[in-house]
């Protein structure tokens, strides 16, 4: 039976610039804050890592360099989906060998993918690796939602741990659950859906909202994992107005702005994310003083 590549929160961290450059000091300051948090993986070159506009080298170099500054404290997993086979492919395989842990491979987008496209998609990146892939699925970035009948069919692969589900349609969480077999995990893709997903058997989050304040993620998300579901719920609740802040923008360009309150400049988001408007730097301003 496969484990589960993670269990509690995986922090899809924030990629921080200094001009056009990646500011890999910050980025060792910002590992630091995740393992002081005792938080168990990091999420490189995600969504929330603008992956759309970081180069291959970035994408490999600050997996290489990641890796190093963490060593065994937690698991490094680095995106590598494109809506290019060969390219996720090639992707995979140098995360793979500049030390990721595990892989989240984002459904294809913009050309998209039938249910025997998408299966063949990911069999034939699972294939080429010898770690663990986490599949993601975010309809409203890529345009397809992924059928359960083909998490079905890849669940079998040796490799393919289990589903990042962002969809927010927590019925199908259920469905998941009743046909896949058991070693074929779910993560929140959401941080509003946190504590629901975990209630239904997921292995907790894969968050933007602890890149400011993993402590308290981890404690959400541990209370659930532990059935303090009163706990849990009440920490739900009360990040709720900030995460819907997070969300009310395109992700990550509000993140990057909070990201000062948690003491780290990050600079901007690449173009062509722009620049947060006045409304929602006052709001935020407003919810950390």
């Amino acid at each position: 039976m496969k484990k589960p590549v993670f269990t509690g929160v995986g922090t899809a961290l924030v990629t921080p610039f200094l001009g056009d450059r990646i500011n890999y000091p910050l980025v060792e300051r910002l590992l630091k804050a995740q393992l002081d948090a005792k938080i168990p993986a990091v999420i490189l070159s995600g969504t929330t890592g603008e992956s759309p506009t970081l180069s291959d080298d970035e994408k490999k170099e600050l997996c290489r360099r990641s890796k190093a500054y963490v060593g065994n404290q937690c698991t490094i997993i680095a995106g590598t989906g494109t809506n290019d086979t060969s390219h996720a492919i090639e992707l995979s395989c140098a995360a793979e060998e500049a030390g990721a842990d595990a892989l989240l491979v984002v459904s294809p987008y913009y050309n998209k993918g039938n249910p025997d496209g998408l299966y063949s998609h990911y069999i034939a990146i699972a294939d080429a690796v010898k770690i663990p892939i986490i599949i993601y699925n975010v309809p409203s970035r890529t345009g397809v939602d992924i059928p359960v009948s083909v998490y079905r069919s890849l669940a079998l692969h040796p490799n393919i741990n289990g589903v990042k589900e962002a969809s927010t349609d927590i019925a199908k969480t259920l469905r998941i659950r009743s046909s896949c077999p058991r070693d074929f995990y779910v993560w929140s893709g959401n941080d509003d859906m946190t504590v629901p997903i975990v209630s239904l058997g997921g292995k907790g989050v894969i968050s933007v909202l602890s890149n400011i304040c993993p402590g308290d993620v981890a404690a959400m998300t541990d209370a659930a994992l532990a059935g303090d579901f009163d706990t849990a719920a009440d920490l739900q609740c009360l990040f709720q107005p900030l995460v819907e802040l997070l969300f009310s923008d395109v992700n990550p360009i509000p993140v990057k702005y909070a990201m000062q309150y948690a003491g780290f400049d990050c600079g901007s988001c690449r173009l062509p994310l722009g620049k947060p408007n006045e409304v929602l730097k006052k709001k935020l301003d407003r919810y950390f003083q």
